[in-house]
C-alpha cells in the first residue's frame, strides 16, 4: 500500500491579483484554507506539506497547523517559477511518501471525492490529473497580433486544473529530467508525459477554478457560500 503525500504550492506572486493572494479571505476564510480543507478530510494523506513565500511562513503556520496537526510538515520556501516551488517540496519529502497530490493554493474549490479518485488511478509509470472539458470555440491569433490565424478542434481538448498525481518517484524523475534538459512547463503533468508517464484525466468542472484575478475571488466566494448552504439543507 503506497503512502500518500499532498504537496500545496502556494508561493506565487500574484501579480494579476495585484499581490501575494493565497490569504487573502474567500467566503469568512483565507483562500489558502479551503484547499488545506478538502486535503485534511482525506486520512490517506499521512503528510503535508506547503511551498511559499518565506515572509509568509509564520502565516501559513498559522492557517495550516490547526487543520493538520501532526501532518503538517515544515513550510518550504518556494522557488523563482511554479516549477522550481515544487522541486523545492518533493526534496522536503524525499523518503515520507510514496505517492503524491500536488495541489495550487489558489484552487479553493476543489472536491474531496475528485482527489480521492485521482489518487485511485496512481501506479508506477501512471499519473493523474483533475481536468474540465473546453466548451468554448478556441481560435488561435498571428504572433504578436489579435488576428485570428485558424479556429482549432475542441473535441478532444481538456483545460488541466490541480491537484495532479503521480508516485514520488516518477515525480522526481520527470522534475530531474527537466532540470538536465532545461524545461521549464506549466505543470507536472508535462514533466510526466516527457519521461514517458502515461496520464488520465478525472473530469472535473469549471468549478474548480484557479483565482487568478479579483472577478474569480468573487466567483470562488459564491461557489463555496452555495456549497454551505446546500450542505446546511442537507442536515
Amino acid at each position: 500500500m503506497m503512502r500518500w503525500g499532498a504537496l500545496v504550492v502556494a508561493a506565487g506572486e500574484g501579480r494579476r491579483f495585484g499581490g501575494f493572494k493565497q490569504l487573502v479571505e474567500i467566503a469568512g476564510r483565507p483562500m489558502l484554507a479551503w484547499s488545506l480543507d478538502a486535503v485534511a478530510a482525506i486520512a490517506a494523506f499521512s503528510v503535508v506539506t506547503v511551498v511559499t513565500a518565506r515572509e509568509a511562513f509564520e502565516d501559513v503556520e498559522r492557517v495550516a497547523r490547526p487543520m493538520l496537526g501532526e501532518r503538517l510538515q515544515p513550510i518550504v520556501e518556494g522557488g523563482a517559477t511554479r516549477q522550481a516551488s515544487v522541486r523545492n517540496g518533493l526534496r522536503a519529502l524525499a523518503g515520507r511518501c510514496d505517492a503524491l497530490a500536488i495541489h495550487d493554493g489558489a484552487r479553493p474549490c476543489v472536491r474531496v471525492e475528485e482527489i480521492e479518485a485521482g489518487m485511485r488511478e496512481v501506479l508506477p509509470g501512471r499519473a493523474a490529473l483533475l481536468a474540465s472539458r473546453i466548451v468554448d470555440t478556441l481560435k488561435e491569433t498571428e504572433a504578436g497580433s489579435l488576428l485570428v490565424r485558424a479556429t482549432l478542434p475542441r473535441e478532444n481538448l481538456w483545460g488541466a486544473q490541480t491537484p495532479q498525481f503521480a508516485t514520488y518517484a516518477d515525480l522526481l524523475a520527470a522534475h530531474d529530467r527537466a532540470v538536465v534538459s532545461g524545461v521549464e512547463a506549466t505543470d507536472d503533468i508535462a514533466l510526466l508525459e516527457a519521461i514517458g508517464v502515461r496520464c488520465t484525466i478525472i473530469p472535473s468542472t469549471a468549478e474548480n477554478l484557479k483565482v487568478t484575478e479579483q472577478s474569480d475571488r468573487d466567483l470562488a466566494a459564491a461557489i463555496l457560500r452555495a456549497r454551505a448552504q446546500r450542505i446546511g439543507e442537507a442536515r
